[in-house]
């Protein structure tokens, strides 16, 4: 059989899009934050538009579950993704994972949480140390400047995912922030998935246990921080004592503006998204990308991120744009808003 050239010519251009196509999972871990939705993935996908146009993104979420993750890996493989981002629901469970991305010449971005068993390619993340201390001594420090005293009381420590290695960072740098101080650490509960609920329950059982003995709580994100305010005040507690939380979730600034809720954390997830698709481009030119730091045998590179209080909310939240005064001001929070001059 005879074939044409310009059959030859359009098979050829095929051949040729298909190899210029590029595939990069983005595979997130779970559903307890509206982070992945709403600001790593949109920052991701943005930033992969600009430095890889060709570039087809797969964006997955495995809701906590270990053997979806697993499936989607798999999937993303067999998509022919030449780099995944990886935000581990297990981080254990998460070195086999790595393994076999490996050994298909996949290269692996940690994301987030880091990935101890098994050094990726590159990880990525704010430094969860340094948020851990930064929550737990801005704690310490308003405590101590509202006059509370040890005899007073202590504190409660609510950690994230057991599972989940950046966890378990942010729980070092929040002991150690709570040391800074003078205060008890009274209770301290690893919240499983990082589930509010969870962590409301906990919170509850705490309160009856402890009763106003309870000067303040280190809560490690906005979803476990949510549920600790919420089984305070369905305890009837007033005044709440402080809270604080990780992640500038619209819930928690609003929470924040209202006096409901301490401290979070600002660390535009808009960054590391960006971040993570700047070296998959450079991976997939066969580039090496450039590492500020080691951290579990992998090279990294951690971002620094900004205490947020009622006080600062306006200059770190409103004024940089992360969130607007339409997003933060409606309802019962319009005239806290109002107190602090967001408009």
């Amino acid at each position: 059989m005879k074939i044409s050239t310009t059959a030859i010519a359009a098979a050829l251009a095929i051949c040729a899009g298909t190899a210029s196509a590029q595939t990069v999972a983005f595979l997130m871990p779970d559903q307890g934050s509206t982070r992945y939705d709403e600001h790593d993935y949109p920052g991701f996908q943005a930033e992969l538009k600009t430095v890889c146009p060709d570039c087809t993104p797969i964006y997955q979420n495995a809701n906590g579950d270990v053997a979806l993750q697993q499936q989607q890996v798999n999937s993303a493989i067999a998509q022919g993704a030449k780099v995944i981002v990886l935000d581990p629901v297990d981080s254990g469970a998460a070195a086999s994972l790595v393994q076999l991305a490996q050994s298909q010449d996949v290269k692996v971005i940690a994301y987030d949480r880091p990935i101890p068993g098994r050094p990726a390619d590159f990880y990525i993340s704010f430094d969860n140390e340094a948020i851990g201390k930064a929550i737990a001594e801005s704690l310490v420090q308003h405590l101590q400047a509202e006059g509370v005293t040890a005899e007073n009381g202590g504190v409660l420590l609510i950690n994230g995912s057991p599972t989940d290695a950046a966890a378990r960072l942010i729980r070092d740098g929040a002991r150690a922030g709570i040391e800074t101080g003078p205060y008890e650490m009274l209770a301290e509960y690893d919240t499983p998935n990082w589930e509010p609920p969870q962590a409301q329950q906990w919170a509850a059982g705490q309160i009856t246990r402890f009763g106003d003995r309870i000067v303040g709580v280190v809560a490690a994100n906005d979803g476990t921080a949510g549920g600790a305010v919420a089984a305070f005040k369905a305890a009837g507690v007033d005044p709440l004592p402080p809270v604080t939380g990780n992640d500038a979730t619209t819930a928690a600034l609003q929470l924040i503006i209202a006096g409901d809720q301490y401290n979070t954390i600002s660390k535009p997830s808009e960054i590391v998204g960006a971040a993570a698709a700047r070296v998959a481009a450079q991976f997939l030119n066969g580039e090496t990308p450039e590492a500020k730091t080691t951290l579990y045998d992998t090279p990294s590179e951690l971002f620094v991120p900004a205490i947020v209080t009622r006080d600062t909310l306006k200059a770190e939240i409103v004024d940089k744009g992360i969130a607007s005064a339409a997003d933060l001001c409606t309802g019962r929070y319009a005239e806290g808003c109002a107190e602090l001059g967001i408009e």
